[in-house]
């Protein structure tokens, strides 16, 4: 019995959003160290966007309140 065994885990396992690999505790939500480079190195690049809603207006400057 390992001690992974004993402990109640906080979060549920779930697969690596990279590999599909089940996560590990210290990478979590990844299953190890490369995944989780692999995808803080994609936000870092640009590759991950957040794209801005288009259909709100922005107020005019020229317009009283």
């Amino acid at each position: 019995m390992s001690l992974d065994d004993k402990v109640t885990p906080l979060r549920p396992k779930r697969p690596c959003p990279e590999c599909g690999k089940p996560s590990a505790r210290e990478t979590y939500p990844f299953c190890s160290t490369r995944c989780k480079d692999i995808d803080l190195n994609r936000w870092l690049k640009g590759a991950y966007v957040i794209s801005a809603r288009d259909d709100e207006e922005e107020p005019d400057a020229d317009e009283p309140n």
